[in-house]
């Protein structure tokens, strides 16, 4: 079993580079600075291979979105920060800080690509 999540996430590697998307957006150079400087302390949990994974990637691709990744499957403290704050062992998990302040845990691709996709840079 395991020998095949390695040829596919090969196989969704490789696809995903191929066919990079391109940007559906274009943002002045200060806007792109003050988006970045939002997310700055944001994070998004992943696995390289995770087709969920790679569909928040390519979103962010789209979007001009720059958030740390977090590989919970190479790095243990990410792991360990997932379970902690999360409260549950799945990725792609979108940690943000809401207007609020809080700190949020978002699950789901969908979810995640919607948020992403409502974000702007104020």
């Amino acid at each position: 079993m395991k020998i095949i999540r390695v040829i596919l996430g090969k196989i969704i590697l490789f696809y995903d580079a191929a066919f990079t998307p391109k940007p559906l957006l274009q943002r002045t150079p200060s806007d792109q600075a003050l988006l970045n400087e939002k997310t700055k302390n944001w994070a998004i949990y992943q696995l390289e291979t995770c087709p969920f994974c790679v569909k928040v990637r390519r979103q962010m691709k789209r979007l001009l979105i720059q958030i740390p990744f977090k590989n919970v499957d190479q790095d243990p403290n990410a792991q360990k920060e997932l379970m902690e704050g999360g409260k549950q062992d799945m990725v792609p998990c979108l940690r943000y800080v809401d207007a609020n302040g809080v700190v949020r845990w978002m699950y789901e691709s969908s979810d995640i690509n919607e948020f992403l996709g409502k974000l702007t840079p104020t």
